[in-house]
């Protein structure tokens, strides 16, 4: 099991990035795939994720209205765009999946088994 993200950068404030997660040797369907990130000293959180059989998504509220997550079936990728960036963004981003619908209404650290090797993003004021 292999995810392979990419996308992480520098970027000032109110700018954009995207992310891609590829990879997992399990086909994109009936998946459950969600974006985290942890800033220097503080926990894991959930960000957004997307259940993949239907394309339910969930953006945690931090993140709501300018994070939003898609995926391309075709290419077994999950994309996390990042619009209005602020400093409080700053982070290491993971993806991760777990097989299987996700939790309703969330997105749990310890829901996911499988992660990605995380990238860097810096928001500069």
């Amino acid at each position: 099991v292999q995810l392979v993200e990419s996308g992480g950068g520098s970027v000032q404030a109110g700018g954009s990035l995207t992310f891609s997660c590829a990879g997992s040797g399990y086909p994109l369907s009936n998946k459950c795939m969600g974006w985290f990130r942890q800033a220097s000293g503080k926990e894991r959180e959930g960000v957004a994720r997307i259940y993949t059989a239907i394309g339910s998504t969930y953006a945690a509220d931090a993140v709501k209205g300018r994070f939003n997550i898609s995926q391309d079936a075709a290419e077994d990728t999950v994309y996390l765009q990042m619009n209005s960036l602020k400093p409080e963004d700053t982070a290491m981003y993971y993806c991760a999946f777990r097989l299987g619908a996700c939790r309703a209404g969330t997105v749990f650290v310890r829901d996911f088994p499988h992660w990605g090797q995380g990238t860097q993003v810096t928001v500069s004021s």
